[in-house]
């Protein structure tokens, strides 16, 4: 992902450097942004981690002969990130020439897997957690002037998601082999990027963070189960890649 990163950080700055410093400049779409309403389309990557909050003053875990202490040294749970990636449209409406009201309905593929340490089998120490989400941005997008071809941006707002791949009405929990997660969750977003006006299209790379609200967490069924009873919280943290066209 931080590779990923330093690509997209590059691709903007040649763009911009070019568009800065070239003699010649040659104004793309210039009414572009007059338009009311404009749509386009995005791609992306996504890294999707958890943060998960402990119940303090826990005491150890003595269930199925399993002793879990809650350190501050070392995570009860470690969390593997994967990367996947995004994909979905936006809708922009124009307020004034430095403000836009943005929706962009998605879907979201991730993955992410947890290790349990204090198991020693790993079909109890291992939970891999797959997520397909619809995932709904409500965005103010707030721009710079535009400098000949390109104009930065930060945007924040609101969000929604439906997990497709939710199991919360599975009867089964983590004693049978299922980690639950709730079906729908709550975030807020914040994210850069610039728009590079091209001969026949605008070309946004962005970078965002998405920070879930509430707990995205289905306990198990055993108040005092091993994998679920000293979890105070679980939330999603991710971060998103995406290029649009429009």
């Amino acid at each position: 992902m931080r590779v990923l990163f330093v690509f997209a950080f590059i691709l903007g700055f040649n763009f911009a450097n070019a568009q800065l410093f070239e003699k010649d400049r040659v104004i793309n779409k210039e009414n572009f942004d007059k338009k009311k309403w404009s749509w386009g389309y995005f791609l992306g990557l996504n890294s999707y981690d958890f943060k998960i909050n402990y119940i303090k003053n826990q005491p150890p875990v003595s269930v199925y002969g399993i002793d879990n202490p809650n350190t501050d040294d070392e995570p009860d749970i470690k969390v593997d990130k994967g990367l996947s990636f995004n994909i979905g449209l936006i809708g922009n409406l124009r307020i004034n020439n430095y403000l836009d009201l943005r929706l962009e309905p998605g879907v979201i593929f991730t993955s992410r897997v947890l290790d349990f340490p204090y198991f020693t089998d790993e079909n109890d120490r291992i939970r891999e957690v797959g997520a397909s989400y619809i995932h709904i941005p409500l965005l103010l997008k707030f721009s710079a002037k535009r400098i000949n071809n390109f104009k930065p941006f930060v945007i924040g707002g609101a969000s929604v998601s439906h997990n497709l791949s939710n199991n919360q009405n599975n009867p089964n929990d983590n004693s049978g082999g299922e980690f639950r997660m709730k079906k729908n969750n709550y975030y807020f977003e914040v994210g850069f990027g610039v728009d590079f006006y091209l001969e026949f299209f605008k070309f946004t790379p962005s970078i965002r963070g998405v920070f879930g609200m509430g707990d995205e967490l289905f306990r198990d069924n055993d108040p005092n189960s091993p994998w679920t009873s000293n979890i105070e919280s679980l939330k999603t943290r991710g971060l998103f890649i995406n290029f649009t066209f429009q």
